[in-house]
């Protein structure tokens, strides 16, 4: 059954959290080392988890961290309901029916708001069907670790997004378990709950009859409906400017691993062009990715279009915001133009997820020099600064942590 484990006593207030749930935990103050907004430690973990570091001259592992293999691939069929195609969900399922694992931890809606995500301990494959698809808000997933221990569950699977699962990571020689894979999905920009609603009171006039809404790499947005009908909404006619300008806080702004590398399976949609888009990262990834066998169809990436252009737009705007969302100085009058012309000319497919990368990177540098300087030169690792350094983002005084300088005698 599905069981919640969590911790109802609050966080303690933090300028740079998204209660991943380690503050929940008996012992709060590992959050100073598992934290990924205090003093990261990417090289280390991916050593560790991955047995190596991303290679800067491989491939994409630049942009996306280490991996093995990437791919697009769907589930056919796909599962009812889900997100996508349902892969995550599947995943998540096989490893319980083949008993490779006790539980999974995952999240689903809180039984008064499906958008809410309730974070849970999932031991019968058949009750994943209640956690697919999209939650908005903070979720404190790790919190669930310690009680599932307690009552005996030490093989494990968790599906997360990148600021839990780097928490996992770093404590994870410390959490007892036989056995742990880590399903990630990418994630750059959380909100709460709350804040989630007023943005689908400017999407429909009856917001609560949307039950799905997925951010597409074809540049829209797609939302369903209870009564069954959709509809698509281009990126550039959003209404971003009504939304306040902390609608994002700053932890989401300053995040700089969209693609959760510290997983053993990426499961997004960025380079999936259409379909969903696999980073499988080692050998636990692969064994999952085995587990579907001839359930899933799979493809290799495709890659188009130029990301430059909309990158240096995207900076020139966030500059412009001093803090707050980027701006949009398009006329009104060219917008549906160019929501018609990008998805046939912006980048698609690997050339929209680098892009996608390279904007959050650039969102890093400029929010934490605004925000908060004193900790740029602890929470941006070095591979960030090779992303933005080829559009004139380069570290100032005080922003690179100081050298170690061995003396000999």
């Amino acid at each position: 059954m599905a069981e919640s484990a969590l911790n109802a006593t609050a966080p303690p207030p933090r300028t740079l959290c998204t209660d991943c749930g380690v503050s929940r935990t008996a012992d709060p103050k590992r959050c100073a080392r598992a934290c990924q907004f205090i003093r990261p430690d990417y090289p280390a973990l991916e050593a560790r988890v991955h047995g190596r570091v991303r290679d800067s001259q491989k491939d994409d592992e630049r942009f996306f961290g280490a991996y093995l293999r990437m791919l697009r691939a769907r589930l056919d069929p796909p599962l009812a309901n889900a997100q996508w195609t349902g892969i995550t969900t599947r995943l998540a399922q096989r490893l319980l029916e083949i008993g490779e694992v006790d539980g999974v931890i995952t999240v689903v809606p809180d039984p008064q708001d499906r958008w809410a995500p309730v974070p849970v301990l999932v031991t019968e494959a058949s009750q994943l069907a209640g956690a697919r698809g999209m939650r908005m808000g903070y979720a404190p997933l790790l919190s669930v670790i310690e009680p599932a221990v307690a009552a005996g569950h030490r093989r494990l699977a968790v599906i997360g997004i990148p600021c839990q699962v780097y928490a996992l990571r770093a404590l994870e020689a410390d959490l007892g378990l036989e056995r742990l894979y880590v399903i990630g999905t990418p994630c750059s920009d959380n909100t709460t709950t709350a804040r989630f609603h007023e943005f689908l009171a400017l999407l429909d006039e009856e917001p609560g009859r949307i039950n799905y809404l997925e951010f597409r790499a074809d540049y829209r947005v797609e939302l369903r409906f209870d009564d069954g009908h959709r509809r698509e909404i281009p990126f550039l006619k959003l209404p971003i400017s009504k939304l306040p300008a902390d609608f994002f806080p700053l932890t989401c702004r300053t995040c700089v691993d969209y693609t959760n590398s510290l997983a053993d399976i990426t499961v997004g949609y960025m380079g999936g062009s259409g379909d969903q888009w696999l980073l499988v990262r080692n050998a636990r990834g692969e064994r999952l990715l085995a587990l579907l066998g001839d359930e899933v169809t799979i493809r290799e990436p495709v890659s188009a279009g130029k990301r430059e252009a909309p990158v240096r737009g995207f900076l020139s705007n966030t500059r412009r915001a001093a803090g707050g969302l980027p701006l949009r100085g398009m006329p009104d009058f060219l917008r549906p133009l160019m929501g018609w012309l990008m998805p046939k000319v912006g980048p698609r497919g690997l050339e929209f997820a680098r892009s996608r990368v390279e904007m959050k990177a650039v969102e890093t540098v400029l929010h934490l020099r605004r925000a908060a300087p004193a900790r740029m030169k602890h929470m941006i690792p070095s591979h960030v600064w090779d992303l933005v350094r080829p559009y004139g983002l380069t570290p100032e005084d005080g922003e690179l942590p100081a050298q170690r300088v061995e003396v000999r005698e």
